[in-house]
């Protein structure tokens, strides 16, 4: 009966000895406030703050100023160019033939063409009466008449001094373009080639 009545006594004993013990430790330090702790914020570190940088602009565009200049207007086409004269010619060309272009021939020669809207036939007639001479036809196709104005001398001239009359008109052409846009006539019938005697043996 003794030993049923101390067990008790000595297990409530060591639980009044175990308490003391745990009153009289003393406590672990813990960081405070503790997170989640009710009426307590937590507070967490920021990340620095960088200097706020200007956004980059594109480079500006430069824009051309208006044009002051007038705007460009159509001009008519030179048609009326100066013909070589008589004296540097040797010889009259055709009334109403224009001059086109002229082209060296070699030692002091020069070529000189001239667009006619009169036909071959009404040209050779023209000069046969003017140079007092029939000429000769060197060529049939297409038709090509050739009148002498002078002697032609190896030693100094590059080609014989002449008229040349070439038909340009056919059915298989309409006649000579003329080199000059937009001027009359469109084409010419026939080409008048002029060689004259050069200045030294005149």
């Amino acid at each position: 009966m003794a030993d049923s009545y101390n067990w008790p006594m000595v297990g409530a004993a060591l639980l009044i000895a175990l308490g003391l013990a745990q009153a009289g430790q003393t406590p672990v330090p813990r960081p405070f406030p503790q997170p989640g702790t009710p009426g307590t914020t937590t507070q967490q570190a920021k990340p620095p703050q960088q200097p706020p940088q200007a956004t980059p602009k594109p480079p500006a565009i430069p824009v051309p100023a208006p044009s002051q200049s007038a705007p460009p207007t159509a001009t008519a086409p030179t048609c009326g160019s100066s013909a070589p004269a008589e004296a540097t010619l040797g010889v009259a060309v055709y009334p109403g033939s224009q001059f086109l272009t002229s082209y060296d021939a070699g030692r002091g020669q020069r070529f000189y063409l001239f667009g006619s809207a009169t036909s071959f036939l009404d040209l050779v007639k023209y000069y046969r009466t003017l140079l007092k001479q029939n000429g000769d036809l060197v060529f049939d196709t297409p038709a090509t008449h050739e009148f002498d104005v002078g002697k032609f001398r190896e030693e100094t001239m590059a080609f014989p001094p002449g008229v040349t009359i070439k038909d340009y008109k056919s059915e298989m052409s309409d006649g000579y373009p003329n080199p000059k846009p937009g001027c009359e006539p469109a084409r010419f019938q026939t080409v008048i080639q002029i060689v004259p005697v050069p200045a030294t043996d005149r």
